[in-house]
């Protein structure tokens, strides 16, 4: 399965560039004379990039073969993230920041269209668990990876490393990766699908399903401290808990999806409530603690597969323009997660962030159960159909 290996690493190698700021945050507010909130903007404005250039620009390439997309965004990703380590300019260094996250939001969509391409119909679900599992992955180690990178090459030769990578994708996918010829229709007729109530409304669960995660776990390093009496290096243990268990549920997830997504979505969203519920009545217990990150982890990265095999299946002809939706939805939700936890712990204390998550996770159940109801459009075409290019 060389060419799902291949997307597997160019997500990997984006998603550590993504979240890399987050370790040399403050060797950045040294270097450019910033403060710490100020470089910490650089974050926003990723996820920004990504949640609203990836599907426009996926909207203007949506009748190019995908492998050719796929390399277009990597070279283009490329010249971003050299545009950072080369400015002195924090303008200029934002600028490229939301643009390399736009970039990494149409290679998103396109990963997922040439990774259900070279697969049989009925593992489509598990493709897309692999292009996910890339960000997982670079979530739990891209990331620390990363800041050791960064204390030890400085900031800027983070980046210079996160470069060389993606020219090693870059490669790999021109290697690798087969042609896989556009089938969809004109951005009109795409929107008519990919916009429609039923995708919308899997849409919102994804926002609320990040927004409950990150809600808490935003705040998970403060609630460790005053909560559960852990800081310091063993913080880190706890935070590898949570992030292994996203990245074996993203691969294990695909498996759910295949067989039956939409009982996927309510049990994961029924264990994202209940693990959030017990954090907060036993966040005293270290150990519990721990476990409970496990399962929070799992249940919300078990359902991303899921996710994204259920809007491309309810999209039909529009799926080669929703296949960017849930990325979006996700950031948007994350960052809405983030403010409803630190309005929560402005106004009460730092468990009031799980509070809030849980509360946010209890709307999302329902929501899952309502989700199972929807259908696919009656239209001969649909995501997973359209996908049978077997050049593994």
């Amino acid at each position: 399965m060389k060419a799902l290996a291949t997307l597997f690493f160019g997500m990997f190698v984006m998603g550590s560039t993504e979240l890399l700021v987050v370790g040399v945050l403050d060797l950045i507010a040294d270097d450019l004379s910033i403060s710490v909130p100020a470089a910490g903007s650089l974050v926003t404005a990723y996820a920004l990039g990504l949640a609203i250039g990836g599907p426009v620009l996926t909207a203007s390439t949506m009748k190019l073969d995908r492998r050719i997309v796929l390399t277009t965004a990597l070279f283009l990703f490329i010249a971003g993230t050299v545009a950072t380590v080369v400015t002195t300019s924090f303008a200029v260094l934002l600028a490229a920041r939301v643009l390399t996250g736009a970039f990494q939001g149409v290679f998103i969509a396109a990963a997922f269209a040439a990774g259900t391409a070279v697969v049989p119909a009925e593992r489509a679900g598990r493709a897309m668990a692999v292009v996910i599992s890339g960000t997982a992955v670079s979530g739990a180690v891209g990331v620390p990876l990363g800041t050791f990178a960064g204390q030890a090459l400085g900031w800027r030769g983070s980046f210079v490393a996160a470069a060389l990578l993606a020219v090693v994708a870059l490669v790999a996918t021109l290697a690798l990766v087969p042609s896989v010829p556009s089938t969809g229709t004109g951005v009109g007729g795409q929107l008519r699908y990919a916009l429609a109530p039923r995708v919308l409304a899997l849409l919102g669960l994804t926002f609320l399903v990040f927004s409950s995660v990150y809600a808490a776990l935003t705040y998970i390093v403060p609630f460790l401290d005053s909560v559960t009496g852990i800081s310091g290096a063993p913080v880190s243990v706890f935070l590898l808990a949570y992030g292994g268990a996203c990245a074996v549920a993203s691969f294990g997830g695909g498996r759910f999806a295949d067989a039956d997504a939409a009982r996927t979505l309510v049990v994961g969203t029924v264990g994202v409530a209940a693990s959030l519920a017990a954090l907060y009545f036993f966040g005293t217990v270290g150990v519990l603690v721990a476990v409970l990150l496990l399962a929070i982890g799992g249940f919300a990265m078990g359902m991303a597969p899921s996710l994204q095999y259920r809007v491309t299946v309810l999209a039909g002809p529009g799926s080669a323009f929703a296949q960017s939706l849930p990325a979006s939805a996700a950031n948007v939700g994350i960052a809405f997660g983030s403010f409803a936890g630190g309005a929560a712990v402005g106004a009460l204390s730092v468990s009031a962030a799980v509070l809030a998550g849980l509360a946010i996770a209890m709307v999302a159940v329902p929501v899952a159960w309502a989700s199972g109801l929807l259908v696919a459009p009656a239209v001969p075409e649909t995501p997973a159909s359209e996908s049978v290019l077997c050049g593994v």
